[in-house]
C-alpha cells in the first residue's frame, strides 16, 4: 500500500532532495543537483517566487520507505498571462512502479481541482529558469545540473496516466572548431559594421552596481516573454539572481551585445543581447555524492569555475531583443564566446534546452559540427 506524506519543513525537504540524489545513485549519466540551490528553491522563505507561486510538495512511502516525490505548483503570473488555469507537476521522479506514479499525480490532480485548475501540465518548475520537460531522448549522454534528466520509464508512466505532449525542447551538443568558420566570421563582421552592434565585456561591478545586471534580466524577460509558459522575473527574482548568479560567473564566458546607436543618458540602455555559459559542473557534482558544498564539494565546483578541468561547457542563454533578431545579433555572442572557448580548451559546447520550434536560434548552428543529443518534453491532461 502506498502511503501520500505533504512535505514541509527543512528536513522533510532535505528528504524530498536526497530521494532523488539516491534513486540515481547508480545511473552513469547522471548527476546530482547542486543541493543547496534545490532547498532554496523549495523553500518559501529563500525563492521569490513565491510571491505569484503556490506549491506543496509530497513524497510517496511503501513499507516506510520512500518509492517517490513530486511538487504541485501553481503560478499564477504565468496562468494569468496566458489565460491558463494549469496546475504544474514538477521534482517528479519515482521507483518503476505504475501504482507510485499514479498516487503522486492524483495528489496534484487534487491540488489543482481545489484550487480551481482545470488542466495539469509538467514537468515543470516555478518559473522557466527552473528546469523544464521529461527527457524522453538521450538518457546515454552525460546530464547537466541545468536539465531534467530521468530513467527511460517515465515516460512509460505519464503517457499510461492519460498525458499527451504539450511541447518539446532540445539540446544540442556543437563541437567547438578549431578556427571560426569563415562564412559565420564574415556574416558577424558584416552586421557588426553595418548595423554597429558590438559584443562587449562587463566587469562584476558594471553588473552588481552599474545596473547593467538589472538591465540584462530586463531584456531576459522581453527576449523569453512569448516562449511557453513564460512568466516574466520580478525585481525580487532578479535582485536574487543579481547576486548569486552573475557575481559567480566567469564573465570570459558571459558576452553582451550593444548598439552604439543608441542615445541615452543612462548607458546600459546600449545593452541589447548577451550571451551566458558556464564550465560545466556535472564530473564535479559526480565527484561530491551528493550535490553538496560541505565538507569538500566545495572544492570540485571551484576547481572546475577557475580552471575549467572539463572539455564541456554549457551554453546557457543566448538571445538579442526581438527587433534586432532579423539582424542576425545573436551570432555576435557566439563569436565572441568561441574564441574564449578556445582559449580554455573547451572541446564541446551543450546548449540549455531550447523549444524544437526556435528555429532563429537552432539555425545559427548550421555553420558548426552540431547534433541534437537531448529532447525532453512537457505533457498535459484535463483535471
Amino acid at each position: 500500500m502506498i502511503e501520500i506524506r505533504t512535505i514541509s519543513t527543512p528536513r522533510e525537504i532535505e528528504r524530498f532532495i536526497d530521494f532523488r540524489t539516491a534513486l540515481y545513485r547508480d545511473d552513469p549519466c547522471a548527476v546530482p543537483y547542486l543541493f543547496k540551490d534545490e532547498k532554496d528553491t523549495l523553500l518559501p522563505s529563500s525563492n521569490p517566487a513565491f510571491e505569484f507561486c503556490d506549491a506543496e510538495y509530497y513524497m510517496a512511502y511503501r513499507d516506510g520507505r520512500p518509492v517517490g516525490r513530486v511538487a504541485a505548483i501553481i503560478n499564477r503570473n504565468a496562468n494569468g498571462k496566458w489565460g491558463k488555469k494549469n496546475v504544474r507537476f514538477g521534482y517528479f521522479d519515482f521507483i518503476d512502479d505504475m501504482e507510485v506514479s499514479a498516487a503522486l499525480i492524483e495528489k496534484v490532480r487534487e491540488y489543482g481541482r481545489k484550487h480551481g485548475m482545470d488542466t495539469i501540465i509538467g514537468p515543470m518548475g516555478f518559473t522557466d529558469l527552473d528546469r523544464e520537460g521529461m527527457l524522453i531522448e538521450g538518457f546515454d549522454v552525460m546530464a547537466t545540473m541545468h536539465a531534467n534528466h530521468n530513467y527511460a520509464y517515465y515516460q512509460k508512466h505519464v503517457e499510461a496516466l492519460g498525458f499527451t505532449k504539450d511541447n518539446d525542447w532540445v539540446q544540442q551538443l556543437v563541437k567547438i572548431p578549431e578556427q571560426v568558420p569563415e562564412k559565420f566570421s564574415k556574416i558577424t563582421s558584416l552586421i557588426a559594421k553595418r548595423y554597429h552592434i558590438l559584443p562587449r565585456k562587463l566587469s562584476k561591478r558594471d553588473l552588481l552596481y552599474g545596473g547593467y545586471g538589472r538591465r540584462f534580466f530586463h531584456i531576459l524577460n522581453d527576449c523569453y516573454k512569448d516562449l511557453y509558459e513564460f512568466s516574466a522575473l520580478s525585481e525580487a527574482q532578479i535582485d536574487k539572481l543579481i547576486k548569486e548568479y552573475l557575481a559567480l560567473a566567469d564573465l570570459n564566458l558571459v558576452t553582451f551585445i550593444f548598439d552604439e546607436n543608441i542615445k541615452s543618458d543612462d548607458p546600459t540602455q546600449q545593452m541589447i543581447g548577451f550571451g551566458v555559459s558556464f564550465p560545466s559542473f556535472s564530473k564535479a557534482l559526480r565527484r561530491t555524492g551528493n550535490g553538496r558544498l560541505l565538507p569538500m564539494g566545495w572544492l570540485h565546483i571551484m576547481r572546475t569555475l577557475l580552471f575549467h578541468d572539463t572539455e564541456t561547457v554549457d551554453l546557457l542563454l543566448i538571445g538579442v531583443l526581438p527587433e534586432y533578431r532579423s539582424k542576425g545579433a545573436n551570432a555576435l555572442a557566439f563569436d565572441d564566446l568561441i574564441r574564449w572557448y578556445h582559449k580554455y580548451k573547451f572541446k564541446y559546447a551543450l546548449t540549455l534546452a531550447m523549444m524544437e520550434t526556435n528555429d532563429g536560434v537552432l539555425s545559427a548552428w548550421q555553420y558548426f559540427e552540431a547534433r541534437t543529443v537531448k529532447r525532453l518534453r512537457s505533457y498535459k491532461a484535463a483535471l
